[in-house]
């Protein structure tokens, strides 16, 4: 592997013009920098990870907590995805990653001390039970940590708009004639808060009044707990026209539950989901879904981490929504 010696050699420039080029700084002309990079990269030079960390008092090692209670790991379709564009864009900074946990060879330690054991620059936070001490914890230390779906007080935080979204799948429903709409919504989190929110907005906003029994609670990513709900749903003396499920996987609860009635999608009972992963696309008839932006929450979260850590004095703590879009489908009937 070249060293930085080869590369000044190779440009007919000192050592320290090649490592200021390298490192972007200010007193090196953009016409040398340009040189001294191409030769780098034709030559393959890698930096010595070591040295890099000395220099810069960072590891370029980015912690990610994820904690997945339902043990659908990254097997689960929008998480994978949200962490994946995370990933690429770190990456893409010149980051490494590493999963955050409670044990290391056996040893059990807390989410903050699993990061100073690592030294990570900065975490970012997906898929946990946000009022957990340990995460409490990590998120109060001096660690930089960046959040998606969660606002902690004076923490940067990512948020997919989870508000918006569920008004649009009421105004879609709206639109397509139905009254009688039901929500089945996850467990209690910060998401839930606001999507039931964002439903009882709309359905204020468009004069629905809907019955308590229309909103029930089941589990995100549990499709037999969403079957049950439903079943409850068509059992009620006027049961629903349209029913909104959790997410695109619980969905398929739904459509098992409904089926097992003699019922049929969308003649009979109407169905919508959230997420827009892969499945919604697949199932049939197709599911009209609120697709949220996984790439775009990805790459806002990565950024806006490194900016936390390369440059602390000038970063304030912002929270950031990140709208999706609404998809299509043949679940919904028009009445």
């Amino acid at each position: 592997m070249p060293s930085l010696k080869d590369l000044a050699k190779e440009c007919g420039v000192s050592v320290a013009t090649v490592s200021k080029a390298l490192n972007d700084q200010p007193d090196i002309s953009p016409a040398t920098r340009e040189r001294v990079r191409a030769a780098a990269h034709r030559m393959g030079y890698m930096p010595n990870a070591a040295a890099r960390s000395l220099k810069t008092n960072r590891t370029y090692n980015l912690g990610v907590l994820f904690v997945d209670e339902r043990q659908s790991g990254l097997t689960h379709e929008y998480f994978s995805a949200v962490l994946d564009s995370f990933k690429v864009e770190a990456e893409k900074h010149g980051y490494d990653i590493t999963f955050i946990n409670h044990n290391i060879s056996g040893k059990s330690m807390s989410y903050l001390e699993h990061c100073r054991y690592r030294n990570v620059d900065g975490v970012v936070i997906a898929c946990v039970n946000f009022y957990e001490p340990q995460v409490v914890e990590l998120v109060n230390s001096e660690v930089p940590v960046v959040t998606i779906d969660h606002v902690f007080n004076n923490r940067m935080a990512i948020l997919s708009d989870n508000v918006f979204g569920l008004k649009a799948l009421v105004r879609q429903a709206w639109a397509c004639g139905h009254r009688r709409i039901a929500f089945i919504h996850g467990e209690k989190t910060a998401v839930t808060e606001n999507r039931v929110a964002g439903f009882y907005q709309a359905c204020e906003e468009l004069g629905l009044k809907i019955p308590e029994a229309y909103v029930r609670e089941g589990i995100y990513h549990d499709a037999d707990r969403c079957a049950a709900e439903t079943k409850a749903l068509l059992e009620l003396p006027q049961p629903p026209t349209c029913i909104i499920f959790p997410d695109d996987f619980s969905a398929l609860g739904g459509y098992n539950a409904i089926s097992e009635k003699g019922l049929s999608i969308p003649e009979d009972v109407s169905v919508m989901g959230y997420d827009g992963i892969y499945l919604s696309r697949v199932v049939k008839p197709q599911l009209v879904t609120y697709q949220q932006n996984t790439a775009a929450l990805g790459r806002t979260a990565a950024d806006k981490l490194i900016e936390l850590i390369e440059h602390p004095r000038v970063t304030l703590p912002e929270q950031i929504r990140v709208s999706g879009k609404l998809l299509d489908g043949g679940s919904v009937s028009i009445l």
